[in-house]
């Protein structure tokens, strides 16, 4: 890791996460392929909440174009962890997410990264704009640039 994990005041849009049994490895703590649900699941929590409709009735719709995430300490079960969104640029087409996984009490985030939606029409899968529902939810989240 060449950066050091963020602090919760980078963040806003706090989702709270509780662990389940099943995001345990054989290692015993959480497994890396977990986060990406954690993440995941809170923005679309984020948006669904706060665009004020069911998004996933729109003709544009968001796919998952990269990810990328730095693992700072070990998350074991059983627990409670929050995600915290900020937003690192919104196109035309698509949004870069900032986020921070963190155990709930403490400061310093144990994994963070970034998460990039693309909007695209549901039928034809061509990049389209990002639904202005979308943009409105996106406003309440603090901007961090990459």
């Amino acid at each position: 890791m060449t950066d050091a994990a963020p602090v919760r005041g980078a963040f806003g849009g706090f989702r709270p996460v509780t662990l389940r049994w099943s995001d345990v490895d054989i290692y015993g703590h959480v497994n890396n392929a977990a986060y990406y649900l954690f993440v995941d699941t809170a923005i679309n929590e984020w948006l669904i909440h706060h665009a004020g409709e069911d998004l996933r009735q729109h003709q544009q719709i968001g796919v998952v174009a990269e990810t990328g995430c730095q693992f700072a300490a070990q998350i074991d079960f059983p627990g409670q962890i929050e995600v915290g969104l900020a937003v690192a640029r919104i196109g035309r087409s698509s949004v870069t997410y900032r986020f921070g996984i963190f155990v709930a009490g403490q400061d310093s985030a144990s994994a963070y990264g970034r998460f990039v939606h693309v909007y695209v029409d549901r039928d034809s899968r061509r990049p389209s704009s990002v639904p202005d529902p979308v943009r409105s939810a996106l406003a309440l989240l603090p901007e961090v640039p990459s």
